[in-house]
């Protein structure tokens, strides 16, 4: 809870004492609630238990969910600990909320679930039991030392599904990525397909199913936290572009360490997250104050997602 002594370049978010008892009275908690109106959620952090609350939650108020729960790990999340279990028991686990969650979607609004090779099976069986499955996204983790007796794990999954095919927002002009251009092709003397800037060479491309520009947060990037699961704010940013008009609402029922809450705020969209722990509660507060003055999304400028690594010379 309280800050620790870091070196200077390492901003890792963390909160004093002081902060802690700040932040806490500004989330908000929905304990006897017997009915909730959009009001009393929307740009809010909820310190709850999603399964104490969900029953209460007013219906088809969001544009788009994004769920990021605990997958089937072992795992310690600041004194809770969620263990694995056996595929069915997993199945058990995720029908007993997502279909209470898939009812909070708008007739035209679109969810990802996230998931890890051992639960992505599970994860597709349960979209497809309330929601027509329209992609899998796969995206490169780069992360850890590897194992010496199996291949690295670095992918995750993220499935995307909607309630209507035939309508459903997809914004695929705002998600489009700038890749450099090695190879140049000109007709008529001028580029064809690409562009000449004083950074260098580029091409717009439309998004993938495969996302191999994400960034890990680390202790050098101002969005960084302590929380073991921490999803990057582009990765974040291209779900929220794509699947949510602007002003929309975004819901994240697992919010972890406001990573959802602070893209959405980021990008000009209304946003509701419901996390169980208070002090990961009281890290998505602070971290969406400092929104309020720094709305830069790394890997994301001009408009475009870059490619990882790029020097990118102008800012938003």
């Amino acid at each position: 809870m309280i800050k620790k002594e870091r070196a200077k370049r390492n901003k890792t978010i963390a909160l004093t004492a002081g902060e802690y008892m700040y932040f806490s009275q500004k989330i908000c908690n929905l304990k006897g609630y017997d009915d909730i109106k959009v009001e009393d959620i929307l740009n809010k952090t909820v310190n709850n238990e999603l399964l104490d609350i969900i029953d209460c939650l007013p219906k088809q108020f969001a544009d788009l969910i994004i769920i990021d729960p605990p997958y089937n790990l072992t795992k310690e999340f600041n004194g809770f600990r969620f263990k694995s279990t056996s595929d069915d028991k997993y199945l058990d686990y995720l029908r007993s909320w997502f279909p209470k969650v898939v009812s909070l979607l708008k007739s035209n609004g679109s969810l990802y679930l996230c998931g890890d090779w051992r639960c992505t099976s599970a994860l597709y069986q349960v979209m497809d039991e309330n929601l027509a499955v329209l992609n899998r996204i796969t995206w490169q983790r780069e992360k850890g030392r590897g194992a010496s007796k199996n291949w690295k794990n670095a992918m995750e999954d993220i499935w995307f599904g909607v309630n209507s095919v035939n309508d459903y927002y997809f914004d695929v002009e705002s998600v489009k990525q700038k890749r450099k251009v090695i190879a140049t092709y000109r007709e008529n003397g001028k580029p064809k397909g690409w562009e000449e800037t004083a950074d260098g060479n580029f091409r717009l491309t439309c998004p993938s199913n495969f996302w191999d520009d994400i960034s890990i947060p680390y202790w050098s990037m101002p969005e960084n936290t302590e929380h073991p699961a921490q999803k990057p704010e582009k990765l974040i940013a291209k779900l929220i572009l794509a699947s949510c008009p602007e002003n929309g609402t975004v819901f994240d029922p697992f919010l972890g360490s406001g990573t959802t809450s602070v893209v959405a705020k980021k990008l000009n969209r209304q946003y509701v997250g419901i996390e169980m722990n208070r002090e990961y509660c009281c890290w998505a507060e602070k971290r969406l104050q400092l929104a309020d003055t720094n709305r830069n999304i790394q890997g994301y400028a001009d408009g475009v997602f870059w490619e990882r690594n790029t020097v990118i010379g102008r800012k938003p």
